[in-house]
Order: structure tokens, then sequence, then C-alpha cells
């Protein structure tokens, strides 16, 4: 379940959903961008009309980077001699050479489709026919401020998603954890309650999520609405209350066996009345999120940096075999249980759970989240100062439209 490779029967599966590499707003002002994603080297490029590939990294003819490519209007020219490729992998053009149709067909190149959405730019390495790309709630939603955080992590994409199948890591880690470093302030968090009860359910696009807090009943959103995660490697959190309604997606894309490019997506509705700036809502605001301090040592004052800690501890590739698994573990051993289901429909011939192919259905898919999370019962600013959100260059902008 960890290897992503093509080939392996993970990789096949990771490649039958669409996969995001890339803010759009990264690729106006340069023309490549390398990529690798699933185990393979590719680099994104701009041609003279505008238009967006992905191919693979080296030129079939003498094996050089087309990072260093030369656009034209139709493609990108390998820097070395100047072969033209296009964005569906054909060559168009090898200068130098006679022209000769049957050696440019067979000297073509591996090209995937890339397309837009919410400001994200998504690629599909799969077969064809491609499933649509799936618009989610929080990538369509309009006028919202959008916003990016991302870091690539030296770990398997695996042990960085089943951490969403364990909800009882918040309450220590996030909470108790937290609550030890700040011990000397008397600081308090939401987060550290107690969970009473935990359950996991399918639905159509993944599994959902719920936790019965102590002091809170069975009617409370935490249980009986819950949040999901998007098979097969999307969580989604966020805010259902209209009065700060706001989508968070974190997205644990595999770059390879030992990577994961982590990218936390999130998108704000501004409150009804609030004056928004334009340069609020005009781009995806993109920053780096760091888990280590100058000194090499792990960040561990806001929840993310707390995540982030528990997935780079375990290796590169987490010993599953030294795992001892407990009650409150059934969240991860389900997740485990689908992946290798939805695996085996993929060897199959069969779509796995989740893809998107009909039009009409794809307008808008809206996800089950929480209306009164208490997590956030904190307040806005609070909550978020205590996550990515803080490396954000526009979490103040944030902080004095939502308080």
């Amino acid at each position: 379940m960890t290897q992503v490779g093509r080939g392996t029967p993970m990789g096949e599966l990771m490649r039958r959903y669409w996969q995001p590499i890339a803010a759009a707003l990264e690729m106006q002002d340069k023309w490549t961008k390398r990529v690798r994603l699933l185990g393979e080297n590719l680099v994104l490029f701009k041609d003279r009309q505008g238009r967006l590939g992905l191919i693979a990294e080296q030129c079939p003819h003498r094996r050089a980077s087309f990072a260093h490519g030369i656009p034209t209007q139709n493609g990108i020219r390998c820097p070395y001699h100047g072969w033209e490729f296009g964005a569906q992998g054909e060559c168009l053009n090898q200068p130098n050479e006679k022209e000769n149709p049957a050696f440019r067909a067979a000297v073509s190149t591996d090209a995937y489709p890339v397309q837009e959405l919410g400001g994200l730019l998504f690629a599909y390495l799969g077969p064809q026919p491609q499933p649509l790309l799936p618009r989610f709630d929080g990538f369509v939603a309009e006028g919202t401020i959008r916003m990016m955080g991302r870091v690539v992590l030296p770990v398997n994409w695996l042990q960085v998603m089943e951490n969403s199948l364990d909800p009882v890591h918040t309450e220590w880690l996030h909470g108790h954890h937290y609550e030890f470093l700040q011990e000397q302030e008397g600081v308090k968090v939401a987060i550290s309650a107690h969970h009473e009860k935990i359950d996991f359910k399918e639905f159509e696009y993944g599994i959902t999520k719920h936790r019965l807090l102590a002091g809170h009943s069975e009617e409370d959103d935490d249980w009986k609405i819950g949040h999901p995660i998007v098979f097969p490697n999307m969580l989604a959190v966020g805010n259902g209350d209209e009065k700060s309604r706001y989508y968070s997606f974190q997205i644990r894309v595999p770059v390879d066996d030992g990577h994961t490019l982590h990218l936390w997506y999130n998108a704000y509705v501004p409150p009804a009345g609030k004056v928004v700036p334009a340069h609020l809502l005009d781009k995806v605001h993109i920053y780096e999120v760091p888990y280590l301090d100058a000194d090499g040592e792990f960040i561990v004052d806001n929840v993310d940096g707390q995540d982030m800690m528990a997935w780079v501890s375990q290796g590169a590739i987490a010993d599953r075999s030294l795992e001892n698994l407990g009650a409150t573990d059934k969240g991860i051993a389900m997740y485990r249980r689908t992946l290798r289901r939805e695996m085996k429909k993929v060897q199959d011939g069969q779509d796995p759970m989740g893809l998107v192919r009909d039009p009409l259905r794809n307008a808008c898919i809206d996800l089950p989240n929480e209306k009164k999370k208490h997590h956030n019962s904190d307040g806005f600013s609070s909550f978020m100062m205590r996550t990515h959100a803080k490396y954000s260059p526009i979490a103040n902008d944030l902080a004095q439209i939502f308080d």
C-alpha cells in the first residue's frame, strides 16, 4: 500500500484520480516547472498560446531535461537539439533530421492531461477515458478568499493519510501535548476534549469521521454529521456555519514512495456585509509551511506542526509490522481494508470508488461538514493561529474580516 510507482497496485489505484501539482499562479511568469508525481519525473510547461502540458522530463532523443526547454506555438523544444513536442507527447518537429513521420511517431513521450480548478492545477496519470475532475464544494464556491500552504515531507503518503482516520490523536497531540507546552501560562484549548465514542461510515466519495466528545450529545454535529476523508488521499474539514463559513482541504499527494507533497487548501466565505479588499480575492495566496526550526528541531507550537512531527518521526515508511493497533484504531483498519478492496477493483478492470463521469452530477459536489464544530469554539483567530494558517501572508487580514 505504500508503493506508488507505475505498475504497482497502489500506484495504479492512485493513477485513477486527479492529483494537484501546482497553483495556476505559479505558471503566470514562468514557462516550465519540474513536477515529481507518483514516482515519475515530469515537466509542466506552457506553450506560446498559454496552453499547459505535462510531459516526461527527459527528451526521448538524448535525455536532456525539458525543464530548460524553449516554448513554441504548439509545444516545447528540447534545449539540447531542438526536438519539439506537443502536450499530447507527440514529436512535432526534428530540426536537422530528414522529414520522417514514422521516426517522429516512434519517439513520442509520456504526456498527461492538466486542468485548472479553484486556482490549482491537477494532473491525471491514469488510463483513458479519464474521469471528470471532481468539482468539490470548496474549490468552486464563488467569492471566496483562497490560500494554499504546502510542504514536501520526507515520508510516505500513507502514514500522513492514516492520521485523518485517527480522531483520538487530536485530544492528545493537539490538546494535552499543546497544553503541556503552554502549562506555565495555564493555557487550555477546546481541542483537548475527551472522545467518548468514535465512528466511521462509508459514503459515495470516501469515509466520514464522527466523534462524540465529553459533555456533548449524539445530536451534536461532531457526531451526527462529521466530516469526510475523500478517497483516496484528501481530508475535508472546515466550518459549515454560515456566519464563519470556510472550506479546508488537506491533500496528501504521493511524490514517490518516500516523499509526500502536503497541501492545505482553504477557501473562506466572507461574512455578509463585509467589504473585502480586491487583492484578497484575485488569486490563491501561496505560502510554505515549515516543520523544522533553525536548529533542526520539530516545530510543535501549532496543530499542523504537531502532525508533521508525528508523521516524520515514524520514519520514511512506517513499519506497520511493529504496530499494536487498539480499539481506537478502527478507522485506520477500515481505511486499509477499503484501500485493498479498491486496488482489487482496479486490478479487475473496474472503476474505484468516487470517480465522477456524469457532468450533470459535477456542477458542485457538496461534502458533509459540521456547522458547529467544537474544535472551532475557541474563536476563529485563536484556532487559525494554532494551525498552518499562521504562516499565510493574509492571516491577519482574515482575522480582521472574521473576528
